[in-house]
């Protein structure tokens, strides 16, 4: 943000790792400060809970929506490996086509609620991250792509 908002009389606060918890920190020093909150229509409650248990004011801006991008009904549907970031897309997956069947698809996803929201949907998931071996979905796609070689050699 620093580098494209010129700051005038704004100011302009955000965590060293990007985690929430980092930037609790940065606003507990900033108490009396307003803050301007932008979130999906869809998001997590917790750097709000946060602000409110902190009793720091703050107002919640959303910015962006989520929406689903449908499918044609002559669209084919021939992937491999199937990767969501959010549970919306599973959400998006089963409004598509609501007799999906997984059989050989592979299902990745980023982020616990996710990997939740594909079991949930009684999908079977094959990659996840992050984990301690795979911090980012690449690195996932890696490792995996990697244990598939050495099942098939």
């Amino acid at each position: 943000l620093q580098k494209y908002i010129v700051y005038r009389k704004r100011k302009i606060f955000f965590g060293q790792t990007g985690k929430v918890e980092d930037l609790a920190v940065v606003i507990g020093k900033h108490p009396k400060e307003k803050y301007l909150i932008p979130v999906s229509d869809i998001h997590k409650e917790d750097l709000i809970s946060l602000l409110e248990a902190k009793k720091i004011s703050y107002t919640k801006a959303v910015m962006y929506r989520t929406v689903s991008n449908d499918f044609e009904d002559n669209e084919k549907f021939d992937y491999d490996m199937l990767v969501f970031f959010s549970p919306s897309g599973i959400s998006s997956l089963l409004k598509n086509f609501p007799n999906f069947e997984q059989k050989d698809i592979k299902i990745g996803c980023f982020g616990p609620t996710t990997a939740k929201a594909i079991k949930d949907a009684g999908l079977r998931l094959d990659m996840e991250a992050p984990t301690p071996e795979a911090p980012s979905i690449t690195a996932a796609l890696e490792i995996y792509l990697k244990k598939q070689q050495s099942e098939k050699g």
